[in-house]
């Protein structure tokens, strides 16, 4: 049992180091290929690291974008240590360090000169890179620290509180160097929150409502897939066969999808399953800590 617990570690590690490899080259490529290059500001510590560079290219000792990213991060870094996890915070120093590099390695280049398609595709890219981090339990720094942090107490999307840190980057950036350019950068924010959005679907959460004729063996074949209460309904009444029926709720992450099926075909194939959005929850739902 220990030597599997071992092994299953081992693998994590790997995701995780991986993701935050593949992370590196995503932020690098947008930042390089179509951020820079096209005048475009990216969101969160990111964006920030940008302005600041922006403000000291004439300095007698300008700050580089890669390195103010990794200077912004360290208090942030603190945060996550405290607030989230320590492999969690390893790793996402690892992402930082390994962006600022491939940032400073990678030589800027203008792939296309339109503002518009730079801000769209540097915020695919970013947005991937993000997403699929966040989804192997690691963090990119900055904002989704942050976010994280904040969606334990808020309850809102980490890809919406992103969007909302960004104001201020936003009038900043129109400041610095245009108007024009800040709500292309807008644009770009945007589309990178709803692509971490996408991609990271833990935070979601679904109202799941099941009909069924064999309440026992669904509430047992849930509740060993996944850690959830489910709230029982008795003496319903199908209308079509007049047949007695239980009605279960339970609310899910959109991560647990997978898992719903895979108890329900277990359980009773033939139920009657409805999963719909969940604004907001209020009172105890059970999240899997960051380790």
């Amino acid at each position: 049992m220990i030597e599997l617990d071992r092994i299953v570690r081992r693998h994590q590690n790997f995701s995780r180091a991986t993701s935050a490899f593949f992370y590196a080259l995503s932020v690098a490529f947008a930042l390089n290929f179509f951020w820079e290059p096209g005048g475009i500001y990216a969101s969160g510590i990111t964006g920030a690291a940008q302005l600041v560079a922006t403000i000291t290219k004439h300095w007698a000792v300008p700050l580089s974008t890669p390195v103010m990213l990794t200077v912004l991060n360290a208090p942030l870094f603190i945060l996550a240590w405290r607030k989230i996890g320590h492999h969690f915070t390893i790793f996402t120093m690892l992402s930082v360090i390994l962006s600022s590099i491939l940032i400073k390695v990678i030589v800027v280049k203008t792939v296309i000169n339109d503002p518009i398609i730079c801000a769209i595709f540097g915020a695919i890219f970013n947005g991937i890179g993000t997403g699929l981090a966040l989804r192997n339990g690691i963090s990119t720094g900055g904002l989704d620290i942050l976010g994280i942090t904040l969606r334990k107490k808020t309850g809102r999307s980490v890809g919406t509180i992103n969007i909302a840190f960004n104001v201020m980057i936003l009038i900043a950036a129109g400041f610095v160097y245009s108007w024009p350019h800040a709500f292309y950068s807008a644009l770009g924010i945007f589309i990178n929150g709803r692509v971490i959005d996408m991609l990271y679907t833990r935070d979601r959460r679904l109202q799941v409502m099941i009909v069924t004729s064999r309440p026992k063996a669904v509430i047992t074949q849930i509740q060993n897939e996944m850690p959830r209460g489910i709230t029982i309904v008795h003496d319903a009444e199908g209308a079509y066969k007049h047949q007695e029926k239980t009605i279960l709720f339970t609310v899910i992450s959109q991560f647990e999808i997978y898992d719903l099926e895979n108890a329900m075909k277990l359980a009773d194939e033939h139920a009657f399953v409805s999963i719909t959005s969940a604004v907001k929850i209020i009172g105890r739902f059970y999240e899997p800590k960051q380790e």
